[in-house]
């Protein structure tokens, strides 16, 4: 918090009035431009600990799946669990490159705005691969290359959705014009 002493002065160039002004230092941008980013990359590391392991998750899947489809045949229980678990792959690291996305088209800086497609891409690619060589080390998981080409994929998809629509936006605003 920062005070200055402001004075007011009337037509005639002469002090009317002192005051003081108080002003509160701003956020810094930057932590809510990336804090975002950070905070969804921590969530995914906490995802490939033990905790939300499959043999952890099997259990209130296989209870949900039931409840949802009583008469399932073990194979299909079996292949739902495995694309469910896929599709949650998928998802989060769309978010990431969503996130990723959010970041770097708005930087103040030039370059990141002006390349912000490249580095959301190679920030979720980068992420899927240190992911899965994390989990490597996990009793409970197995790091997969296949996991990481279908997170970076999930990240691929997002991006391309943002780049066509921004591009039909692009567009669309200059065929509006008169």
């Amino acid at each position: 918090m920062v005070e200055e002493e402001t004075m007011a002065v009337s037509s005639e160039g002469l002090p009317t009035q002192t005051f003081r002004r108080i002003n509160f230092p701003r956020r810094p941008r930057w932590l809510w431009r990336y804090g975002p980013l950070v905070l969804w990359a921590i969530l995914i590391f906490i995802g490939s600990t033990d905790l939300l392991s499959a043999s952890h998750t099997a259990g209130p899947l296989r209870r949900v799946l039931f409840w949802v489809f009583p008469h399932i045949s073990e194979q299909t229980l079996n292949t739902l669990q495995f694309l469910l678990r896929k599709a949650g792959h998928v998802t989060e690291y769309a978010v990431l490159a969503l996130l990723a996305a959010r970041a770097f088209a708005t930087s103040s800086r030039e370059l990141l705005r002006s390349r912000w497609f490249w580095l959301s891409l190679l920030v979720v690619i980068a992420y899927s691969l240190g992911d899965e060589f994390h989990q490597s080390f996990v009793p409970s998981r197995t790091g997969s290359i296949y996991d990481s080409l279908i997170d970076s994929l999930g990240g691929l998809t997002m991006l391309a959705v943002l780049a066509l629509s921004k591009r039909w936006q692009v567009g669309n605003s200059l065929s509006t014009r008169p």
